[in-house]
């Protein structure tokens, strides 16, 4: 693979990763499986491990989760609710705790103690107790910012509304999966089919949509459970290990799950692993996986965390589950971007409890390597949610002619061609394609973008129809077409008036969620915050992108932007050079105004410098110091050059020491830098 294509291949996997986070997480309906999910996952991580030089600032592996819904109340966690990485077998479960001996210096053969327990398939929530009462509840959300939840968990009987004992901290976040058993699940769907109510497609989404309801006498009918796997803000610990904190959770009164056990080594976690593996059909709710921690809390404190994730936890994921059915056709579906996605259509079958009809086939490419066609018979597998991966065909490939990937976008017929490099097949139809005006107009307002309550996608399509709107900016011009909204179906006076509340709020907005709201090729939401916190401002921004188009000096700064690189850089500068995209940011600038960027970094002393660290450190690994500066806001170097701020440096240090005297760079010990780190709080 060249890097090109690697490049083209990150560039998609970021943007679908990112689909279905959201669908997952805020909308409560996923349209891929846990193994199709992971499988992207992982691919991305292959090439970035192969690319280093090409990893994306909004890459999968440093997100969690997806915005939290527009009809919660919506609250900053007081620590972030990350998610977990992953391993999918045994070497890597084993090279997980080689890696944290790495990390910590330790000795090769040196015992690693972790805890197992059963990964539960639910939602997971924040419970907040302060004195020993439950005052608030919180979903994961983005895992900065949740829903609140407060009253339709004080609904579910496994959550005490007072810690029991009388040792619980004066502030204790205690953290879990809200889940509905398997046999709950049965029962509430054979009801709702009885009553003409909704259908849920599998225990996981009926205990989200469940308790993320606006009525609490809803949730209360509904067989909700909660098992506790750990732990946010606590004003004082009561254990130093994973295992004795869990005890102390459960002697509180909140459920723990049976299955968690204290391992001394990863053989002995791995064992567990395969004793829960067996009985995984039996359990009461659905797993789909074992969760290891490193068990001693000190070491966890060490070790830290990574964008999204604990280096001292993975999640250990089941393999997936297959099946057989027929392919009845590959539909074509036209992205917002005009990316032409194939889609198989699939005779209904039941996989793992689930009836699946539907799965995504990437691209032209993997159509041709799975070489499958309408009509034949192939495997598929899923492994928690509803539509499956398709794995191969068993069809002889003679019988029928291979699929042709269409040379036209099939919703306004413009040429459909494949850029160099590229591994998806886009319309050049751009703004004159309805499909992609349709879905660009909807990611402006999406929950990541502009965030406007109350002008959902189906409410674009149907203003888009009726001749509404047709550019971001008309979104801000319906102010003045009230007497035409009012008249709507299902407008009420009330709902326009929240609508236009709704627009009115957004006239100031954020400048990365805005700037990400646009659209543009490979700028994704960690990249337009990176934009602007280089710039200031979006239209210094688009001043330098616009000049960018014919000056290299221009280029090379965008470029010059961490996190950015050329194909972004590239990217900006052709979208500030089409007249009509320019048309259309003028016409959205007279009538919103972005903020400037504001930072919430916390300070410290080497927050927005370089710094280099060298020689032999004798209280921490490289890594360890690496993963200190970044979270003090520095940026780390390998190498020492004129843009150096600081330099770390240890016994043995050699030409980097060197290089920092000759140009005057400031140098300290690992003694001084424990003290910027200290003070830093």
């Amino acid at each position: 693979m060249t890097g090109e294509e690697a490049a083209a291949e990150m560039e998609w996997l970021a943007k679908e990763i990112a689909r279905h986070n959201a669908l997952y997480h805020t909308d409560d309906a996923p349209e891929i499986s846990d193994a199709d999910y992971d499988a992207l996952v992982r691919r991305n991580a292959e090439l970035e491990a192969e690319f280093p030089h090409l990893v994306r600032a909004d890459s999968p592996s440093a997100s969690v989760g997806a915005a939290p819904a527009g009809h919660l109340t919506k609250v900053r966690h007081a620590r972030a609710m990350l998610s977990l990485d992953n391993a999918f077998d045994d070497a890597e479960v084993l090279e997980f705790a080689a890696r944290v001996r790495r990390f910590l210096n330790l000795p090769a053969d040196a015992p690693v103690a972790m805890t197992a327990e059963p990964k539960i398939d639910g939602l997971s929530c924040s419970l907040r107790y302060e004195k020993g009462v439950l005052v608030q509840a919180l979903t994961r959300g983005d895992g900065t910012t949740g829903e609140v939840v407060t009253d339709n968990v004080r609904t579910i009987a496994d959550i005490p509304q007072r810690l029991a004992g009388a040792d619980a901290p004066d502030v204790c976040e205690l953290r879990g999966e809200v889940y509905m058993a398997k046999a709950d699940f049965a029962a509430l769907n054979a009801r709702q089919a009885e009553s003409g109510g909704k259908i849920f497609a599998n225990p996981r989404n009926a205990a989200a949509g469940s308790l993320r309801q606006l009525d609490a006498a809803i949730t209360r009918a509904r067989p909700l459970r909660f098992l506790a796997h750990g732990w946010g803000e606590v004003s004082a610990l009561p254990a130093d290990t994973q295992s004795g904190m869990m005890a102390a959770i459960a002697a509180w009164g909140l459920p723990v799950s049976d299955l968690l056990l204290p391992c001394a080594s990863a053989e002995e976690a791995l064992a567990q692993y395969r004793r829960i593996e067996a009985m995984r059909a039996d359990l009461p709710f659905d797993i789909d996986g074992v969760v290891y921690k490193v068990d001693r809390l000190d070491w966890q404190g060490r070790l830290g965390f990574v964008a999204k994730a604990p280096r001292w936890a993975i999640a250990h994921k089941f393999p997936a589950e297959r099946a057989q059915t027929t392919l009845l056709a590959i539909d074509i579906q036209v992205g917002r971007t005009g990316k032409l996605t194939p889609v198989a259509r699939l005779e209904p079958v039941t996989v793992g409890g689930v009836v699946v009809t539907n799965a995504t086939l990437h691209n032209a490419d993997e159509i041709a390597r799975l070489g499958v066609r309408p009509g034949d018979r192939v495997t598929v597998q899923r492994a928690g949610d509803v539509i499956p991966q398709i794995l191969e065909s068993l069809t002889a490939a003679e019988d029928r002619p291979a699929f042709v990937f269409p040379a036209h976008c099939p919703e306004c017929g413009s040429d459909a061609v494949r850029e160099e490099g590229e591994v998806d097949i886009r319309c050049t139809g751009g703004l004159i394609c309805p499909a992609q005006r349709v879905e660009r107009l909807r990611h402006f307002v999406s929950r990541q973008a502009m965030d406007i309550d109350g002008l959902g996608g189906t409410h674009v399509e149907s203003f888009f129809r009726d001749g509404l709107i047709h550019t971001p900016a008309d979104i801000f011009r319906l102010r003045n077409r009230i007497d035409e909204l009012v008249k709507r179906e299902k407008w009420a006076g009330t709902s326009v008036r929240n609508l236009i509340d709704a627009i009115e709020a957004r006239r100031a907005p954020d400048p990365a969620r805005f700037l990400f709201g646009l659209g543009i090729r490979h700028v994704g939401q960690v990249t337009a915050r990176d934009l602007v916190k280089a710039f200031g401002t979006v239209e210094a921004v688009a001043a330098v992108a616009t000049r960018a188009a014919s000056d290299a000096d221009a280029l090379a700064e965008l470029n010059a932007v961490d996190g950015i690189g050329p194909v972004v850089a590239q990217a900006l500068a052709d979208f500030f050079a089409e007249p009509h995209n320019r048309a259309a940011w003028d016409d959205l600038l007279s009538e919103v105004a972005p903020t400037p960027y504001v930072s919430n970094e916390r300070a410290s002393a080497v927050t927005g410098k370089t710094v280099v660290f060298t020689g032999t450190l004798e209280t921490m690994s490289r890594d360890e110091a690496k993963a200190q500066a970044l979270a003090l806001g520095a940026k780390v170097s390998g190498s020492v050059s004129a843009k150096t701020d600081l330099v770390v440096a240890g016994p043995g240090a050699g030409s980097k020491l060197k290089k920092a005297a000759e140009l005057g760079v400031a140098v300290i010990d690992e003694a001084g830098w424990a003290e910027i780190v200290a003070a830093a709080g």
